[in-house]
């Protein structure tokens, strides 16, 4: 029987997920509505923490809490050079200016040991990015936070689920944290994010934002089309258009139901590869003790003497997709012209890039293709 092609990162959506929709298009509301505030409040008790507001996408949740932070002008803000593109565009979009920093070679992750170096006096935060599910080292993090007076927004795009000296990211110390709900993503809403805090001033201000600085703004959409409903509205600030809505929360409500059992099959697929791939040169990302990946990712880093493209198109001919995830910030021409950064800044995350291939790793993906895909790394390695 021929294979069927196995996608880098398919979702997994169910009959429940679907119902939910369906429920919301015959309801005939299907914008923010009770289903986003329902989620929001599910989302808070999974992570135990007091207020969220979800959003558009994580990149929206990103750009929102810095704009709610104040950040501005003249204001510098610490990202990893290692993460996707939207870290860094929402301190630009901000008018404010992103300071790289490398990563760790062994984690992945922003090399902490690197940042209070480049911390002056325009430095307003620091956003650690939680690479892969992986988590950054958030107690140096906090303590450097702490010593400087700034703030941290952590990018918890590839983490929810993810745990810290076993407490959920997202329960943390931090300003606020913002997770992603792209297709890609271990839980789902197709398109989507959220801001988490424990500041209840910052998310009702995020929360304004969200939908052009007018005051009361979900209570209003909610209440017009309804026999007590009131026209009247005051715009507050200058806001933007980034909320969610009832049929991106209705497939979220249910995959949070299953994101457990999600990233617990996950889980299981990263032993599966790594008991399979060691002995043949490859090198894993390394999760210390103290932290419960997601795995949102499985990167290996091929041995340096085999050609990366020709091993991609190797097991693409397998039926196998890959990704490479993420080519570094400053290698990027926006970046190298905007910040005057060049090849060689961040050498230990051009060595991860040089040698890195994602490999699927999804709870819709039969545990046979995971062995498949395996066999297959490691015949294209022969």
């Amino acid at each position: 029987m021929e294979r069927n092609f196995i996608s880098f990162s398919p979702p997994d959506i169910g009959e429940k997920e679907i119902a939910e929709v369906i429920h919301s298009l015959k309801s005939g509301w299907i914008t923010t509505g009770p289903k986003v505030s329902l989620f929001e409040k599910n989302i808070c008790e999974y992570c135990d923490i007091p207020y969220a507001v979800a959003t558009f996408s994580c990149t929206s949740a990103l750009f929102l809490t810095l704009k709610a932070l104040g950040v501005g002008s003249g204001d510098e803000v610490i990202v990893p050079t290692f993460t996707f593109a939207s870290t860094a565009h929402v301190v630009v979009h901000c008018g404010a200016t992103p300071v790289f920093v490398d990563s760790d070679p062994d984690t992945f992750q922003m090399d902490t040991s690197k940042i209070e170096d480049l911390i002056s006096p325009r430095t307003r935060g620091i956003i650690p990015v939680h690479y892969g599910g992986n988590v950054v080292e958030m107690d140096e993090i906090f303590s450097l936070a702490k010593k400087h007076g700034i703030f941290v927004v952590e990018d918890a795009a590839h983490a929810i689920g993810s745990e810290y000296n076993g407490r959920k990211i997202g329960s943390l110390q931090s300003d606020a944290t913002c997770f992603s709900f792209y297709a890609t993503k271990n839980l789902s809403t197709a398109e989507g994010g959220m801001v988490v805090s424990g500041n209840k001033t910052l998310i009702d201000l995020v929360k304004k934002l969200t939908m052009y600085g007018i005051s009361d703004s979900r209570e209003i959409w909610q209440s017009r089309y309804t026999p007590k409903g009131n026209w009247f509205s005051d715009v507050e600030m200058i806001g933007y258009k980034a909320n969610m809505t009832d049929l991106n929360a209705a497939l979220g409500i249910h995959q949070l139901q299953k994101l457990d059992q999600f990233n617990s099959t996950r889980a299981k697929y990263s032993l599966i590869y790594k008991n399979k791939l060691i002995g043949t040169g490859i090198g894993f990302m390394d999760v210390k003790s103290h932290v419960r990946s997601a795995w949102h990712l499985f990167p290996i880093l091929l041995p340096a003497n085999v050609d990366r493209d020709k091993c991609i198109s190797e097991l693409k001919e397998k039926k196998i997709g890959t990704s490479v995830l993420f080519r570094p910030l400053h290698l990027h021409s926006a970046y190298q012209k905007l910040l005057k950064c060049r090849q060689g800044d961040f050498p230990a995350s051009e060595r991860i890039f040089e040698r890195l291939v994602n490999v699927p790793i999804s709870p819709s993906i039969p545990e046979d293709d995971i062995n498949y895909i395996a066999d297959s790394i490691k015949k294209v390695l022969l």
